[in-house]
């Protein structure tokens, strides 16, 4: 098996060492940067992001967007100090696949990376033709005729969350709890956002979507 390499993007030198020998004792091949800008200086591909929000020079959150904008499917974790739902679900919005609030455990967070490098290992393959419309979720693009559309990681996670369960009403706390992994209890929009975004996407009539349904009270169902 092929080592996952990690970069670290974190100017708390304390933070940084700890987190460097953690993940080098778990068997990852880890590089630091202190700035987004050192980064940025090495081009070498890599498996998995940690970055801190709230950088010296280029923010996390710019660095972020740049490498979601690179490749979508490259799982990034932030790391902050931010820590109020705001602050999250900006986050996630940005499109950070996962958060974690400073001070944080270090098991915890070592969960989450092996949780993330784990779900890109097994996405499975998949192709869902519907009406003119193909969905490929290995690859994160709908397609309609000649015209792609790029779906974001949770986007995908979400979309695909939802077809391995067509018919099924799948309410919002699940959607939050399994593809977010964040308590169900928890008062964010973020789920409905996620979803106006793929109606948007999908549909060809948002307003009165045909593929993704609204079960008022409940939550989402996908209809083949």
């Amino acid at each position: 098996m092929t080592t996952k390499r990690i970069i670290l993007v974190e100017d708390e030198e304390t933070i940084a060492f700890g987190l460097v020998r953690a993940l080098t004792k778990e068997g990852y091949d880890i590089t630091h940067y202190a700035s987004a800008e050192e980064c940025l200086s090495d081009s070498k591909p890599w498996d998995l992001a940690i970055l801190d929000w709230m950088l010296p020079g280029i923010s996390g959150i710019e660095l972020l967007k740049r490498f979601k904008r690179e490749d979508p499917k490259r799982p990034v974790i932030m790391v902050t100090a931010k820590n109020t739902s705001q602050d999250l679900v900006q986050g996630l919005d940005f499109g950070a696949d996962d958060y974690v609030a400073k001070p944080f455990q270090l098991t915890e967070l070592l969960a989450r990376v092996r949780a993330r490098l784990r779900h890109d290992e097994t996405t499975p393959a998949s192709i869902i033709q519907l009406d003119g419309l193909t969905i490929d979720l290995q690859h994160q693009v709908l397609r309609r005729g000649a015209i792609e559309t790029h779906l974001t990681t949770h986007e995908n996670a979400v979309l695909q969350y939802l077809a391995q369960r067509p018919g099924q009403d799948v309410s919002r706390q699940e959607l939050l709890e399994q593809v977010w992994g964040y308590s169900p209890t928890m008062q964010t929009r973020t789920v409905d956002n996620q979803i106006l975004k793929l109606r948007k996407k999908m549909e060809i009539n948002p307003g009165r979507p045909r593929y993704i349904i609204t079960v008022h009270g409940v939550g989402y169902r996908f209809v083949l």
